[in-house]
């Protein structure tokens, strides 16, 4: 019973998510859901571990062995929650990761925001995370799969909508920007040290590219350049490409692997940083870019579709070839140099269906409902 008619019921899928990018991106989904949606609307999310996200109007189902195998997930996503479905009578479902189940309900949407379809992983890339490989390749099937139940299909930027209609045909697809929180605390002491500080936050794959930064730090020390550091958020142990980075480039002057970083340290380090660094070669959205923003801080990004979208308006930014260590060197020493001459960006919003965040997407999924 939902209480009397009024009840409206939404699920958030998230089983799967328990790290990184898309945690963040559950932590603001269900946030937004909780201030914007009315109070007849019930919010429940089926997560890995509720401990992930403190939010008290939400009510947590915990499935944890979901991540137990590709085979158990696709096992709740098709089988398990059609049961499930049939006992909470939800108005919309929304699957916060790429996988359309098979659900019964009055209105069905899948956020997509693995871009691994799409990744040409080079022999070496395929070597380091042979499983990577095996994913892309796989995850082309599982996007394809029961994706015309979907009303809506959201990805975060307007290339990845041209992708997907490319691979999977017309599909009412909406983008939806990820919402970018305002750093919490603006109270921060004054860096104390005279080096310049150059920030890479991302976790250890090996499209995030760390031997583009560690190759023009090479370059940088054999011009005898110095007065700077490069923060890298591994530690030189999570997996394969990250122990063969940590081997080839752990001794190169100013490089620093400086493990996971909880939030606090990482708004300290958007601090202290002089520029933030994003060299990957393939993202939906690369939320360091925004966060970066909210720092004001100056940024030598990949020269690629994602980021330009990601980066949007801002002066403060100069872009270079992602496989082009000289460039990113001669960038960086005009920064230690402080003759750094930022080229800008503009670019216009997405055509529509188009959302700026999580409120506007949250009007966009229950309209009508």
């Amino acid at each position: 019973d939902r209480m009397g008619m009024m009840r409206k019921c939404i699920v958030v899928s998230a089983v799967n998510i328990i790290e990184g990018g898309t945690l963040t991106v559950l932590r603001d989904c269900l946030a937004s859901a909780a201030l914007s949606l009315p109070s007849e609307w019930e919010i429940i999310a089926l997560v890995h571990d509720q401990k992930l996200v403190d939010q008290p109007r939400v009510r947590f189902i915990e499935i944890p062995d979901a991540k137990r195998s590709w085979l158990r997930r696709l096992y709740h996503e098709w089988i398990d929650f059609r049961r499930l479905s049939r006992e909470l009578e939800p108005d919309l479902w929304l699957s916060l990761h790429d996988i359309t189940p098979r659900v019964i309900t009055r209105r069905q949407a899948v956020y997509c925001h693995n871009p691994s379809p799409f990744y040409q992983l080079p022999l070496r890339e395929a070597w380091l995370e042979p499983k990577l490989w095996l994913f892309n390749n796989f995850y082309q099937y599982l996007y394809r799969a029961f994706i015309r139940r979907n009303q809506c299909v959201i990805v975060q930027q307007g290339w990845l909508r041209v992708v997907f209609e490319k691979m999977y045909g017309k599909l009412p697809i909406g983008v939806a920007h990820p919402s970018v929180t305002s750093p919490s605390h603006s109270k921060y002491p004054k860096a104390a040290f005279g080096k310049v500080v150059f920030f890479y936050p991302a976790l250890p794959r090996v499209f995030k590219n760390f031997e583009v930064i560690c190759e023009a730090a090479k370059i940088l020390s054999s011009r005898g350049v110095s007065g700077f550091e490069i923060r890298m958020t591994l530690s030189g142990r999570e997996n394969s490409y990250s122990k063969w980075l940590y081997k080839k480039y752990a001794n190169v002057f100013g490089v620093l692997f400086i493990g996971l970083q909880n939030k606090i340290q990482m708004g300290n380090h958007y601090h202290e940083a002089s520029a933030v660094l994003f060299p990957s070669r393939l993202e939906t959205w690369g939320l360091p870019i925004s966060e970066a923003k909210l720092y004001k801080k100056p940024q030598l990004v990949a020269d690629l579709p994602y980021a330009h979208e990601t980066v949007g308006s801002y002066n403060h930014v100069s872009f270079f070839h992602p496989a082009d260590a000289a460039e990113l060197a001669n960038l960086m020493q005009s920064i230690i140099e402080n003759n750094w001459h930022p080229e800008g960006a503009k670019m216009d919003e997405p055509s529509k269906p188009f959302t700026r965040n999580w409120d506007e997407l949250w009007r966009l999924l229950s309209d009508g409902l």
